[in-house]
């Protein structure tokens, strides 16, 4: 009797375990496909895309990836700031009898904006590499603008002496014609180096 007894609370505890195994087999089978490049200028969208991607390049690293979502040229602020000046400023223009058109100022400010936006994040890049990036790390350089994403590879990599960034991977997202020039740049320091179309 009590190896009856025995015997189905053995079979009680092994069938739950069971269940869960096959639960986590049919799990695995069903990975989601790959996000594409956003063609727009959307924050949002551009980081849900780098969180898949990076993510799907984190085997073997260790720490938290570096991540450099490069913003576009803001040739067309001038137009966004002409109609915010124009929107804000329709009354004040028309009692004034004014024709509505800017000066100026306002379109340097948004220009001015969006580069210093580009240099920050230049200079941090700058930075992080210059300190040093050991083993185990990712760098990971994204943007609508693949010529200014390349060119922001390009500056942060400048001064690294050579060979004193084995082991760490760096992902270019952008187009196939920055991909050789960005290679160049980043191949002396030693650089897991990886080319994804956008």
């Amino acid at each position: 009797m009590k190896t009856i007894n025995r015997l189905l609370l053995c079979a009680c505890l092994a069938l739950p375990l069971a269940a869960c195994q096959q639960e986590e087999e049919v799990q695995e089978t069903t990975e989601a496909a790959p996000l594409t490049a956003p063609q727009t200028e959307d924050r949002n969208a551009w980081r849900a895309y780098l969180n898949d991607v990076v993510g799907r390049h984190m085997e073997g690293i260790y720490n938290q990836p570096y991540v450099y979502l490069v913003p576009p040229r803001r040739e067309d602020a001038a137009e966004v700031a002409v109609e915010d000046a124009e929107g804000a400023d329709a009354a004040e223009q028309v009692d004034a009898g004014e024709t509505g058109e800017t000066t100026g100022p306002e379109l340097v400010d948004a220009v001015n904006e969006s580069d210093a936006e580009y240099q920050r994040l230049a200079e941090r890049a700058e930075m992080d590499v210059a300190r040093g990036i050991v083993r185990g790390n990712l760098l990971a350089y994204a943007g609508a603008d693949s010529a200014r994403t390349a060119d922001l590879v390009v500056r942060a990599f400048e001064d690294v002496p050579e060979a004193t960034m084995e082991g760490v991977r760096v992902l270019f997202i952008g187009d196939e014609a920055d991909n050789e020039r960005v290679q160049q740049a980043v191949a002396p320091a030693g650089v897991e180096y990886i080319f994804i179309q956008k």
